[in-house]
Protein backbone atom coordinates (compact mmCIF):
# COMPACT_ATOMS: atom_id res chain seq x y z
CA UNK A 1 0.00 0.00 0.00
CA UNK A 2 1.07 3.31 -1.30
CA UNK A 3 2.57 5.10 2.28
CA UNK A 4 3.28 8.95 2.62
CA UNK A 5 5.75 10.39 5.32
CA UNK A 6 5.57 14.13 5.68
CA UNK A 7 7.48 16.15 8.29
CA UNK A 8 6.50 19.70 10.01
CA UNK A 9 8.92 21.85 7.32
CA UNK A 10 6.66 20.66 4.66
CA UNK A 11 8.75 17.95 2.89
CA UNK A 12 7.22 14.85 1.97
CA UNK A 13 8.81 11.30 1.35
CA UNK A 14 6.50 8.37 -0.51
CA UNK A 15 6.89 5.05 -0.13
CA UNK A 16 5.05 1.97 0.88
CA UNK A 17 3.25 0.27 3.77
CA UNK A 18 4.21 -2.43 6.13
CA UNK A 19 3.31 -3.66 9.83
CA UNK A 20 0.18 -2.64 11.16
CA UNK A 21 -0.79 0.42 8.36
CA UNK A 22 -2.61 3.21 10.56
CA UNK A 23 -1.92 6.88 9.94
CA UNK A 24 0.12 7.65 13.10
CA UNK A 25 1.88 11.39 14.14
CA UNK A 26 5.02 11.07 15.81
CA UNK A 27 8.51 13.07 16.17
CA UNK A 28 10.78 11.82 13.85
CA UNK A 29 14.74 10.71 14.60
CA UNK A 30 17.36 8.79 13.18
CA UNK A 31 19.53 5.89 14.43
CA UNK A 32 23.01 5.33 12.89
CA UNK A 33 23.18 1.01 13.65
CA UNK A 34 23.41 -1.07 11.59
CA UNK A 35 22.12 -4.25 13.86
CA UNK A 36 20.06 -4.58 16.70
CA UNK A 37 16.87 -3.55 15.67
CA UNK A 38 15.07 -5.95 17.79
CA UNK A 39 16.79 -4.07 20.41
CA UNK A 40 15.97 -1.02 19.04
CA UNK A 41 12.20 -1.83 18.62
CA UNK A 42 11.82 -2.26 22.41
CA UNK A 43 13.50 0.08 24.11
CA UNK A 44 11.49 2.30 26.10
CA UNK A 45 13.05 5.46 25.35
CA UNK A 46 11.83 5.36 21.76
CA UNK A 47 8.00 5.80 23.10
CA UNK A 48 6.49 8.57 20.71
CA UNK A 49 9.03 8.33 18.45
CA UNK A 50 9.37 7.33 14.70
CA UNK A 51 12.51 5.81 14.42
CA UNK A 52 14.73 6.82 10.91
CA UNK A 53 17.50 3.88 10.35
CA UNK A 54 19.89 4.95 7.99
CA UNK A 55 21.24 1.39 7.49
CA UNK A 56 19.54 0.40 3.47
CA UNK A 57 18.51 -3.16 4.46
CA UNK A 58 16.47 -3.84 7.77
CA UNK A 59 15.11 -7.18 9.05
CA UNK A 60 17.43 -9.64 7.12
CA UNK A 61 17.59 -11.62 11.06
CA UNK A 62 13.80 -11.61 11.61
CA UNK A 63 13.38 -11.04 15.40
CA UNK A 64 14.26 -12.99 18.09
CA UNK A 65 11.80 -12.54 21.57
CA UNK A 66 14.89 -13.17 23.34
CA UNK A 67 16.49 -10.62 22.84
CA UNK A 68 13.83 -7.74 23.41
CA UNK A 69 14.77 -5.04 25.46
CA UNK A 70 10.68 -4.19 27.02
CA UNK A 71 7.53 -6.86 27.34
CA UNK A 72 7.11 -4.88 23.74
CA UNK A 73 7.67 -2.13 21.48
CA UNK A 74 7.14 1.21 22.46
CA UNK A 75 8.28 3.37 19.27
CA UNK A 76 5.37 4.98 17.09
CA UNK A 77 6.58 4.04 13.49
CA UNK A 78 9.49 2.55 11.96
CA UNK A 79 11.22 4.08 8.84
CA UNK A 80 13.53 2.13 6.66
CA UNK A 81 14.87 2.03 3.24
CA UNK A 82 14.35 -1.34 2.10
CA UNK A 83 12.53 -4.23 4.53
CA UNK A 84 14.11 -8.08 3.90
CA UNK A 85 11.57 -10.25 2.23
CA UNK A 86 13.55 -13.60 4.44
CA UNK A 87 14.28 -13.45 7.72
CA UNK A 88 17.79 -16.02 8.15
CA UNK A 89 18.52 -17.00 11.46
CA UNK A 90 18.12 -20.06 13.16
CA UNK A 91 17.27 -18.04 16.55
CA UNK A 92 14.37 -15.60 14.55
CA UNK A 93 10.96 -16.21 16.45
CA UNK A 94 9.22 -14.21 13.75
CA UNK A 95 9.90 -12.11 10.67
CA UNK A 96 9.98 -8.19 11.11
CA UNK A 97 6.58 -7.02 9.26
CA UNK A 98 5.18 -9.69 11.54
CA UNK A 99 6.20 -8.87 14.45
CA UNK A 100 5.15 -5.03 13.68
CA UNK A 101 1.71 -6.20 13.08
CA UNK A 102 0.88 -8.35 15.64
CA UNK A 103 2.09 -4.98 17.78
CA UNK A 104 0.15 -2.62 15.85
CA UNK A 105 3.72 -0.89 14.97
CA UNK A 106 3.36 0.99 11.12
CA UNK A 107 5.81 1.13 8.76
CA UNK A 108 7.38 2.97 6.05
CA UNK A 109 9.91 1.33 3.45
CA UNK A 110 10.73 2.64 -0.41
CA UNK A 111 11.96 6.01 0.61
CA UNK A 112 15.67 7.82 0.42
CA UNK A 113 16.76 7.40 3.90
CA UNK A 114 19.63 9.17 3.09
CA UNK A 115 18.07 12.15 2.08
CA UNK A 116 15.55 12.41 5.16
CA UNK A 117 18.79 11.70 7.87
CA UNK A 118 20.06 15.06 5.75
CA UNK A 119 17.10 16.52 6.22
CA UNK A 120 16.97 15.68 9.97
CA UNK A 121 20.66 16.69 10.57
CA UNK A 122 20.09 20.37 9.57
CA UNK A 123 16.92 20.57 10.48
CA UNK A 124 16.96 19.09 13.55
CA UNK A 125 14.22 16.90 15.13
CA UNK A 126 11.03 17.40 13.74
CA UNK A 127 7.52 16.31 14.19
CA UNK A 128 5.82 13.94 11.48
CA UNK A 129 2.55 11.83 10.09
CA UNK A 130 2.53 8.97 8.18
CA UNK A 131 -0.72 8.22 6.00
CA UNK A 132 -1.71 5.21 4.01
CA UNK A 133 -3.57 5.08 0.87
CA UNK A 134 -4.64 8.65 -0.50
CA UNK A 135 -3.16 11.40 1.74
CA UNK A 136 -4.00 14.92 1.94
CA UNK A 137 -0.82 17.09 2.31
CA UNK A 138 -2.75 19.57 3.76
CA UNK A 139 -4.82 17.71 6.12
CA UNK A 140 -0.94 16.27 7.55
CA UNK A 141 0.66 19.43 7.73
CA UNK A 142 -2.91 20.88 10.23
CA UNK A 143 -2.55 17.89 12.46
CA UNK A 144 1.20 18.02 12.61
CA UNK A 145 1.30 21.04 13.85
CA UNK A 146 -0.97 20.33 16.36
CA UNK A 147 0.68 17.29 17.97
CA UNK A 148 2.89 17.36 20.94
CA UNK A 149 4.58 14.24 22.63
CA UNK A 150 2.69 13.82 26.06
CA UNK A 151 5.38 13.07 28.61
CA UNK A 152 6.01 9.55 28.21
CA UNK A 153 8.11 8.29 31.47
CA UNK A 154 4.38 6.90 32.86
CA UNK A 155 3.52 5.21 30.08
CA UNK A 156 6.18 2.85 30.08
CA UNK A 157 7.37 2.41 33.63
CA UNK A 158 6.09 -0.40 35.79
CA UNK A 159 3.04 0.08 37.82
CA UNK A 160 4.22 -2.13 41.05
CA UNK A 161 7.59 -3.23 42.52
CA UNK A 162 9.08 -6.28 40.44
CA UNK A 163 12.03 -8.70 42.00
CA UNK A 164 14.93 -9.86 39.76
CA UNK A 165 17.28 -12.23 40.81
CA UNK A 166 18.20 -13.48 44.54
CA UNK A 167 22.18 -12.42 44.92
CA UNK A 168 22.92 -10.98 48.44
CA UNK A 169 23.66 -7.40 47.29
CA UNK A 170 20.03 -5.45 46.98
CA UNK A 171 19.83 -2.65 44.44
CA UNK A 172 16.83 -0.75 44.07
CA UNK A 173 16.17 0.24 40.09
CA UNK A 174 13.99 3.17 39.57
CA UNK A 175 12.16 2.21 36.51
CA UNK A 176 11.41 5.71 33.87
CA UNK A 177 11.88 3.03 31.23
CA UNK A 178 13.95 0.65 31.79
CA UNK A 179 15.94 -1.32 29.20
CA UNK A 180 16.08 -5.30 30.63
CA UNK A 181 20.17 -5.20 29.85
CA UNK A 182 20.20 -3.44 32.52
CA UNK A 183 18.95 -5.62 35.35
CA UNK A 184 20.41 -8.27 33.65
CA UNK A 185 23.44 -6.84 33.97
CA UNK A 186 22.93 -6.09 37.84
CA UNK A 187 21.48 -9.88 38.40
CA UNK A 188 24.42 -11.64 36.80
CA UNK A 189 27.09 -9.53 39.49
CA UNK A 190 25.11 -11.15 42.37
CA UNK A 191 22.28 -9.11 42.53
CA UNK A 192 18.64 -8.82 43.71
CA UNK A 193 16.67 -6.11 41.90
CA UNK A 194 13.58 -4.41 43.36
CA UNK A 195 12.11 -2.53 40.37
CA UNK A 196 10.02 0.57 41.61
CA UNK A 197 7.80 2.65 39.57
CA UNK A 198 9.08 6.04 38.31
CA UNK A 199 7.11 7.86 41.20
CA UNK A 200 7.52 5.87 44.09
CA UNK A 201 8.22 7.97 46.94
CA UNK A 202 11.83 8.20 49.04
CA UNK A 203 10.23 6.26 51.90
CA UNK A 204 9.13 3.65 50.13
CA UNK A 205 12.42 2.95 48.59
CA UNK A 206 14.27 3.35 51.84
CA UNK A 207 12.37 1.55 53.47
CA UNK A 208 13.11 -1.87 51.45
CA UNK A 209 16.68 -1.02 53.10
CA UNK A 210 18.59 -1.06 49.61
CA UNK A 211 22.47 -1.36 49.16
CA UNK A 212 22.56 0.84 46.08
CA UNK A 213 20.05 2.74 43.76
CA UNK A 214 19.98 2.75 39.99
CA UNK A 215 18.56 5.33 37.92
CA UNK A 216 17.53 3.94 34.58
CA UNK A 217 16.98 5.31 30.90
CA UNK A 218 13.84 6.78 29.16
CA UNK A 219 12.23 8.62 27.08
CA UNK A 220 11.16 12.32 27.02
CA UNK A 221 12.06 15.85 28.57
CA UNK A 222 13.68 15.41 31.93
CA UNK A 223 12.69 18.50 32.88
CA UNK A 224 8.93 16.96 32.74
CA UNK A 225 9.53 14.64 35.49
CA UNK A 226 9.11 17.34 38.03
CA UNK A 227 8.02 14.57 41.20
CA UNK A 228 11.07 12.13 39.78
CA UNK A 229 13.40 14.97 40.64
CA UNK A 230 12.22 15.73 44.23
CA UNK A 231 12.93 12.32 44.98
CA UNK A 232 16.19 11.58 43.63
CA UNK A 233 17.07 15.13 45.49
CA UNK A 234 16.35 13.01 48.82
CA UNK A 235 18.06 9.72 47.14
CA UNK A 236 21.27 12.15 47.09
CA UNK A 237 21.31 13.26 50.50
CA UNK A 238 20.61 9.20 51.93
CA UNK A 239 24.16 8.81 50.65
CA UNK A 240 23.09 5.39 48.99
CA UNK A 241 25.67 4.51 46.53
CA UNK A 242 23.84 5.66 43.42
CA UNK A 243 24.44 5.31 39.65
CA UNK A 244 22.58 6.78 36.73
CA UNK A 245 22.28 6.06 33.23
CA UNK A 246 20.67 8.21 30.37
CA UNK A 247 17.57 9.81 31.26
CA UNK A 248 18.56 8.85 35.10
CA UNK A 249 21.75 10.59 34.43
CA UNK A 250 19.74 14.04 33.16
CA UNK A 251 17.29 13.66 36.17
CA UNK A 252 20.18 13.80 38.97
CA UNK A 253 21.84 16.10 37.60
CA UNK A 254 18.83 18.58 37.56
CA UNK A 255 18.14 17.09 41.03
CA UNK A 256 21.20 18.70 41.72
CA UNK A 257 21.01 21.94 40.49
CA UNK A 258 22.53 21.01 36.70
CA UNK A 259 20.22 22.25 33.81
CA UNK A 260 19.70 19.86 30.47
CA UNK A 261 18.80 21.28 27.31
CA UNK A 262 17.77 19.59 23.80
CA UNK A 263 20.18 18.52 20.99
CA UNK A 264 19.27 19.72 17.96
CA UNK A 265 19.09 16.08 16.24
CA UNK A 266 19.93 14.19 19.44
CA UNK A 267 22.82 10.80 19.60
CA UNK A 268 21.25 7.55 18.86
CA UNK A 269 23.72 4.78 17.43
CA UNK A 270 25.89 2.19 18.29
CA UNK A 271 29.19 3.78 17.95
CA UNK A 272 29.16 6.91 19.63
CA UNK A 273 33.12 7.62 21.15
CA UNK A 274 33.16 9.30 24.55
CA UNK A 275 36.23 10.29 25.99
CA UNK A 276 36.90 9.76 29.92
CA UNK A 277 38.69 12.25 30.90
CA UNK A 278 40.45 11.18 34.18
CA UNK A 279 42.52 8.73 32.12
CA UNK A 280 41.89 10.26 28.28
CA UNK A 281 40.68 7.04 27.04
CA UNK A 282 38.42 6.57 24.23
CA UNK A 283 35.26 4.39 24.69
CA UNK A 284 33.03 3.43 21.72
CA UNK A 285 29.86 3.10 23.40
CA UNK A 286 26.03 2.82 22.20
CA UNK A 287 23.77 5.99 22.74
CA UNK A 288 20.01 7.06 22.51
CA UNK A 289 19.32 10.61 23.94
CA UNK A 290 17.74 13.83 22.46
CA UNK A 291 18.80 15.73 25.69
CA UNK A 292 22.29 16.43 27.27
CA UNK A 293 23.15 17.77 30.63
CA UNK A 294 24.68 21.58 30.24
CA UNK A 295 28.13 21.82 31.08
CA UNK A 296 28.18 25.66 31.73
CA UNK A 297 25.65 24.68 34.58
CA UNK A 298 27.44 21.98 36.24
CA UNK A 299 28.37 23.35 39.98
CA UNK A 300 32.05 21.90 40.23
CA UNK A 301 32.11 21.85 44.13
CA UNK A 302 28.88 19.49 43.60
CA UNK A 303 30.20 17.30 40.24
CA UNK A 304 32.63 16.98 37.72
CA UNK A 305 32.73 15.97 34.22
CA UNK A 306 33.80 12.22 33.62
CA UNK A 307 33.40 11.71 30.08
CA UNK A 308 32.34 13.91 26.92
CA UNK A 309 31.36 13.12 23.30
CA UNK A 310 34.08 12.99 21.26
CA UNK A 311 31.72 13.96 18.51
CA UNK A 312 30.30 17.25 19.46
CA UNK A 313 31.98 17.78 23.21
CA UNK A 314 28.82 17.48 25.22
CA UNK A 315 28.41 15.97 28.74
CA UNK A 316 28.23 12.07 28.75
CA UNK A 317 29.16 11.49 32.63
CA UNK A 318 29.40 13.14 35.75
CA UNK A 319 30.83 12.29 39.19
CA UNK A 320 29.31 13.35 42.30
CA UNK A 321 31.88 14.55 44.85
CA UNK A 322 30.02 13.00 47.72
CA UNK A 323 32.24 9.67 46.59
CA UNK A 324 28.82 8.23 46.39
CA UNK A 325 27.30 8.72 42.86
CA UNK A 326 28.51 8.81 39.49
CA UNK A 327 25.89 8.55 36.08
CA UNK A 328 26.81 8.23 32.49
CA UNK A 329 24.21 9.61 29.39
CA UNK A 330 25.36 6.41 27.87
CA UNK A 331 24.54 2.68 27.85
CA UNK A 332 27.09 0.69 29.41
CA UNK A 333 25.12 -2.65 29.56
CA UNK A 334 24.55 -2.19 25.44
CA UNK A 335 22.82 -4.71 23.95
CA UNK A 336 23.23 -3.99 20.61
CA UNK A 337 26.43 -2.71 21.09
CA UNK A 338 29.56 -2.58 22.36
CA UNK A 339 30.20 -3.82 25.99
CA UNK A 340 33.68 -1.33 26.28
CA UNK A 341 32.02 0.17 29.43
CA UNK A 342 30.86 -2.62 30.95
CA UNK A 343 33.07 -1.86 33.57
CA UNK A 344 31.07 1.12 35.51
CA UNK A 345 28.28 -1.56 37.03
CA UNK A 346 31.70 -3.02 38.62
CA UNK A 347 32.30 0.51 40.09
CA UNK A 348 28.98 0.36 41.09
CA UNK A 349 29.27 -2.69 42.83
CA UNK A 350 32.57 -1.81 44.47
CA UNK A 351 30.45 1.17 45.41
CA UNK A 352 28.35 -1.21 47.15
CA UNK A 353 31.23 -3.05 48.49
CA UNK A 354 29.78 -5.98 46.80
CA UNK A 355 30.67 -9.15 44.29
CA UNK A 356 31.69 -8.45 40.42
CA UNK A 357 32.18 -10.52 37.49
Amino acid sequence: MRALLGLENGMTFEGRGFGDMHDVLCEVVFNSAMCGYTELLTDPSYAGQGVVMTYPLIGNYGVCYEDMESEKPWLQAFIVHSVSDVASNFRCDIDLDGFLKNNHIPGIEGIDTRALTRCLRESGTMRGMICYGEANPEEMRRRISGFSLKTPVPLVSCTKCRDYGDGEVKVALLDYGTKQNIIRSLVRRGCTVRRFPHNAPFGQIKAWNPDGIMLSNGPGDPKDCVEEVAVLKDVYKSGIPTFAICMGHQLMALAQGADTFKLKYGHRGINHPVKELASNRVYITSQNHGYVVDAASVDPSVAEISFISMNDRSVEGLNYKSGKAFSVQFHPEACAGPRDTGFLFDKFMDLMGGSRI
